[in-house]
């Protein structure tokens, strides 16, 4: 019995659009206490999920000031810094979050144009 090759109008050739419409995302921002980039990078990121992700993510504050051993072993550089966990592979971005476009790539939840 041959598979029928026909996909609904909405989902052909979007395999992309298909994933991140079906994918969960687990993300940590690691920021330094409340210094007005952490602050930024807060806001501005839960702006962004909440429009983009709304109800498949998973967002996880860590203060390194308050939790400094959280950091060991996730070879943060810089505050504050972002690290996708969930869908693979991981991604990190560093900044305030504020070039959405650029967090968006960086989520691979939007393709470079």
């Amino acid at each position: 019995m041959k598979a029928n090759p026909a996909q609904p109008a909405q989902f052909k050739d979007k395999p992309a659009q298909r994933k991140a419409a079906s994918s969960r995302y687990v993300l940590r921002l690691y920021v330094a206490g409340k210094s007005p980039k952490s602050v930024n990078a807060i806001a501005n990121l839960k702006k962004i999920c909440e429009e983009n992700l709304q109800g498949r993510y998973e967002l996880e504050v860590i203060d390194l000031y308050q939790q400094p051993h959280l950091a060991q072993g996730e070879q943060i550089i810089a505050l504050p810094t972002l690290i996708r966990k969930l869908p693979p592979p991981l991604r990190r971005i560093i900044g305030d979050m504020s070039n959405t476009e650029r967090v968006l790539v960086g989520l691979d939840i939007r393709k470079k144009t």
